[in-house]
C-alpha cells in the first residue's frame, strides 16, 4: 500500500469487478475508499470458496483497503447520509447504468449541487448517448459484442470466451486511470466533472489499437486484425517435454535464432533481413519454429535462447505462476492475517515507488516497504457503518436510530 493518494475521499458505488478492481487501486495508492452496499450487499460477496459467508474469494480480491456501509438509498434518511458522504468526498464512483443512478439519487446533475468540485466518475456498460444506453453488460457481453470472443475463437472457428473477466479489468484500469486525472485537474483548477467511461467502447479501442490494422486508412489499405497476431502458426509451441513462447523479435533475433536451429541460408535471406517483408512472411517462420522445437526440452531451450537474448518462456499452467523465479523474487504473492479470517494471501499491485533515495542507486526498498501502511481485508458487509457515520458527525443515539429504521444496516 502506497501514500500517493492520501488524502483523498472516494465514495464508491461500484459492484461485482470493472468499479470494485478501479477503486482497489485507489485504496492501494493510499485514498481512503468508502463501499455503500445495499442491504443485499454486492453480489459478488457470494461467489464461492471464501474465508466468511459475506467475503468469497473473488470479493477479497477485488475490495482490499476499503471500509464499508450498508445505506437504503430509497428512504429519505438515507438521502442524508449520502449528502453527508459527498460533501465530505473528493470523488463519487459508480458502475451502473445512468437511469439507475438517477433513481437512487447518485447522479452527477444530482450531486454536484451538493458538492460543485466533485469528481465524478462511472462506468456503465454501453455510452450515454447511443441507442443502449440503458441496456444492462456483464464482462461475457462486452467480450462478444467487442471483438475478443470471435478473436479467441477455436480450431472450428467458434467464438470462445477468454477465461478471465478481461473487459472488467481493463476497463476498470481505464476508470482508474480517469479518476486519477480528473483528481489531478481539481486540484490543479478547482473544477470537478463527470467522466463517463463505457465497457463497450474503452472495451472497443483497447482492442482495436492493433486490429484497426489496414483500415486505419482511409480507404483502407488492408484487412482488419494485426497480421502476427491472425497467423495460423502463432501459439505456444510443443518442445520435447511441454510447450514455449519462442519469440525472435527483431532482425538481430531473428538472424541468431535462424543460426542456432542450423538454417543459415535462411538466415541472411533477404525477406529475412527486411523487417516489413518479414512482417508478411511471418507464418513461415513462426511455422519453422513448430518444426524444430520438438527437438529440445524447455530446460535446454531456455539456456540456449537465453544466451542469445532471444524472448523465451515456459507455458506456466495456473498452479505454476506463482512458483515462477521472478515473481517469486518480487514478492507477488503475500499474506495477510487477521483475527477474523486468519491468514490471507493476495496477490500485491505491480507498482514498485522509489524512495528519496532512489534515483541515486541506493537501495531503499526495505525502507520504503517499511513505512508503507499493511494492506486491510477485504471489509465485512456493513463492518464500518458506524465508524463511517460518527466521523460525519452523528451521534450515538442518532445512528442507533438510523439502524434501527434500517436506513443504515450494522454489522
Amino acid at each position: 500500500m502506497l501514500k500517493l493518494l492520501e488524502g483523498i475521499k472516494v465514495v464508491d458505488f461500484t459492484t461485482i469487478v470493472l468499479g470494485p478492481y478501479a477503486t482497489q487501486f485507489l485504496g492501494d495508492f493510499g485514498a481512503e475508499v468508502i463501499k455503500v452496499e445495499p442491504f443485499a450487499g454486492d453480489g459478488f460477496r457470494a461467489v464461492r470458496p471464501g474465508p466468511s459467508a459475506d467475503i468469497g474469494a473473488g470479493f477479497a480480491a477485488f475490495n482490499r483497503n476499503k471500509r464499508s456501509i450498508v445505506l437504503d438509498l430509497k428512504q429519505p434518511a438515507g438521502q442524508e447520509v449520502l449528502g453527508y458522504l459527498v460533501k465530505d468526498a473528493d470523488v463519487v464512483v459508480h458502475n451502473m447504468r445512468g437511469m439507475s443512478a438517477l433513481a437512487l439519487g447518485i447522479a452527477y446533475e444530482q450531486l454536484r449541487l451538493l458538492k460543485p468540485d466533485l469528481v465524478y466518475c462511472w462506468s456503465p456498460g454501453f455510452a450515454s448517448h447511443g441507442p443502449d444506453a440503458n441496456s444492462p453488460a456483464y464482462d461475457d457481453i462486452i467480450q462478444a459484442r467487442s471483438g475478443v470472443a470471435a478473436l479467441n475463437a477455436d480450431a472450428d472457428n467458434a467464438p470462445q470466451f477468454l477465461r478471465s473477466v478481461v473487459c472488467d479489468k481493463v476497463v476498470g484500469l481505464h476508470l482508474a486511470l480517469a479518476i486519477a486525472a480528473a483528481i489531478v485537474h481539481r486540484l490543479r483548477t478547482g473544477e470537478g466533472q463527470s467522466i463517463e467511461v463505457p465497457m463497450l467502447e474503452n472495451m472497443t479501442s483497447f482492442l482495436l489499437a492493433e486490429h484497426l490494422a489496414g483500415h486505419t486508412m482511409e480507404p483502407a489499405q488492408g484487412e482488419m486484425g494485426y497480421e502476427r497476431m491472425m497467423t495460423a502458426n502463432r501459439r505456444p509451441f510443443k518442445t520435447a517435454d511441454g510447450y514455449m513462447a519462442i519469440m525472435p523479435y527483431s532482425t538481430k533475433q531473428w538472424i541468431q535464432f535462424l543460426q542456432l536451429v542450423g538454417e543459415r541460408s535462411l538466415a541472411g535471406a533477404d525477406w529475412v533481413l527486411d523487417a516489413a517483408a518479414r512482417s508478411n512472411r511471418i507464418d513461415e517462420l513462426y511455422q519453422l519454429i513448430a518444426q524444430v522445437a520438438p527437438r529440445h526440452s524447455n530446460t535446454q531451450w531456455q539456456q540456449q535462447l537465453s544466451t542469445n537474448d532471444i524472448p523465451c518462456a515456459v507455458v506456466n499452467a495456473l498452479g505454476d505462476v506463482l512458483a515462477d523465479p521472478q515473481l517469486a523474487a518480487s514478492g507477488a504473492l503475500q499474506t495477510m492475517q487477521d483475527e477474523d479470517l486468519g491468514t490471507l494471501r493476495y496477490l500485491q499491485p505491480g507498482f514498485f515507488a522509489g524512495g528519496p533515495n532512489g534515483s541515486d542507486g541506493s537501495d531503499s526498498k526495505d525502507a520504503d516497504t517499511a513505512s508503507d501502511p499493511a494492506p486491510r481485508r477485504a471489509p465485512h458487509l456493513g463492518e464500518h457503518g458506524r465508524q463511517i457515520l460518527a466521523e460525519l458527525g452523528y451521534e450515538a443515539q442518532a445512528i442507533q436510530s438510523l439502524i434501527d429504521a434500517q436506513v443504515v444496516g450494522d454489522y
